[in-house]
């Protein structure tokens, strides 16, 4: 009798030490539990409740709320304001939170909304959480920010789509901001000439703004700057660092198109960032900004080493003149890559003769690339300038390892072929020179690689 009540008494006990041992994940530190609560999905981050007694409210103290474009467009499927709402299940969610959130990221998506009134209350009660990372991704209409959302400024981390940028006039800046990503930002004409100090701001990012004139800032420790589409982009006022390394602005319109854009060229373009080691700009780009005189700018661009060129055409003769500029004026450039256009200009006559002329001259480019090693030129359709300009490349560079060559997919085989063997002829400065040539199916899109290299 002693010895069944003593084996029912083990079993009970092994009983109780499987079950403590099978819950290892409540018996985890707070902060590595926290720390995967932040890497779920926040449907299953709210589905951990039913876990145990100890994970039930769990998470409601979590840091990072994320409402991405996934589980935002699976909720406005059941409209605002339904059981499973877009507008109710956040509501619900941010009404049982408890504690800070250093994480905010939410997704509006496409969908009828009266009003952003509900949005306006969820950022009110974000900035009152000591937000450091915040997120508004729209897809709806334009979205004015509440100025709330100026009022949050432990925040290093902001990026903003389809929004009306509009601060408080007494708003002096983000201390502490570090990353600023702006896409489709409409810059309100009532600024007031407001300067926004970002003392601590490392990269800045804008696509596709509007009334950019009105953004003026003041970031001394800016490191990479990325412009792409921003109609009246003001370029002198966002260059007040002398740290930045990585610059990249493609206009990717015609001049005509930027009323406001200011007249520069690119030595007084160069002063403003004497340690830029990665430039990137397009050919509307050296239609605007081409030294308009001289060859050479007052003092060389030492820190540059990778040189990106996009949508230009080197027949014409603008276009061709700016990348000149460039390569005469970069002593120590490591890595060239083009991505080449035909446009109309080039199909004339009198433009692709102009070019070549230019090119076949011998003071076209007085100055030996001495540590140019990388070139890539795609998509090569194997026109005289095009040839011309591998040529002067290949004649004067003689640390040249690799060039990289890519056909526009609408040549035969045949004339790829002869194009080869006229580019194998041409005289090479560096006997170590490999050339390379691509099919055209590889080419990647250079926006996404920019962002990517960003």
């Amino acid at each position: 009798m002693v010895y069944v009540n003593l084996m029912t008494e083990n079993n009970k006990r092994r009983q109780v030490i499987s079950i403590v041992e099978g819950d290892r994940i409540s018996n985890l530190p707070e902060h590595l539990s926290d720390s995967i609560l932040e890497r779920l999905p926040i449907q299953d981050v709210i589905r951990t409740s039913i876990l145990s007694k100890k994970w039930r409210y769990k998470w409601t103290t979590i840091r990072a709320v994320v409402f991405d474009e996934q589980i935002s467009k699976k909720l406005a499927k059941n409209g605002a304001f339904g059981r499973h709402g877009f507008i109710r299940v956040i509501n619900q969610v941010l009404l049982l939170h408890k504690g800070s959130i250093h994480k905010f990221y939410l997704y509006i998506p496409n969908m009828f909304l009266d009003s952003f009134q509900e949005v306006d209350q969820w950022m009110l009660f974000v900035s009152t959480k000591g937000v450091e990372d915040l997120t508004v991704a729209n897809s709806n209409q334009l979205y004015q920010l509440p100025s709330c959302v100026f009022s949050c400024l432990k925040l290093r981390k902001l990026q903003l789509t389809i929004c009306i940028f509009k601060p408080p006039l007494l708003f002096e800046g983000f201390l502490y901001l570090e990353r600023l990503a702006l896409k489709n930002i409409d810059f309100t004409t009532d600024l007031g000439g407001t300067v926004i100090n970002l003392p601590q701001l490392k990269g800045l990012t804008m696509h596709s703004c509007t009334n950019v004139y009105h953004f003026k800032i003041k970031a001394t420790k800016l490191l990479t700057l990325f412009v792409t589409d921003c109609c009246d982009v003001m370029l002198l006022e966002l260059l007040h660092s002398q740290r930045l390394s990585c610059v990249c602005t493609l206009l990717q319109k015609p001049v005509k198109d930027f009323v406001r854009l200011k007249r520069m060229n690119l030595a007084l373009l160069f002063t403003k960032m004497p340690e830029v080691q990665f430039f990137s700009v397009d050919g509307h780009f050296l239609k605007v900004f081409i030294a308009e005189k001289g060859k050479w700018f007052p003092q060389a661009v030492n820190s540059l080493r990778r040189l990106w060129l996009i949508g230009l055409s080197l027949g014409d003769l603008d276009h061709l003149h700016g990348v000149l500029c460039l390569l005469r004026n970069s002593p120590k450039l490591e890595e060239l890559r083009m991505k080449h256009i035909h446009t109309e200009s080039e199909l004339m006559r009198h433009g692709v003769e102009a070019a070549s002329n230019h090119l076949e001259s011998p003071d076209c480019l007085d100055q030996t690339l001495n540590r140019l090693r990388t070139v890539e030129l795609s998509p090569l359709q194997g026109s005289k300038p095009e040839l011309l300009f591998l040529k002067l490349l290949l004649a004067h560079s003689p640390s040249l390892e690799k060039f990289t060559i890519q056909s526009d997919g609408t040549l035969d085989a045949n004339k790829w072929f002869n194009i080869a063997k006229d580019v194998m002829r041409f005289p090479r400065a560096s006997s170590k020179a490999e050339l390379i040539y691509l099919d055209p199916k590889s080419c990647k899109n250079v926006l996404t690689t920019l962002q990517f290299c960003y």
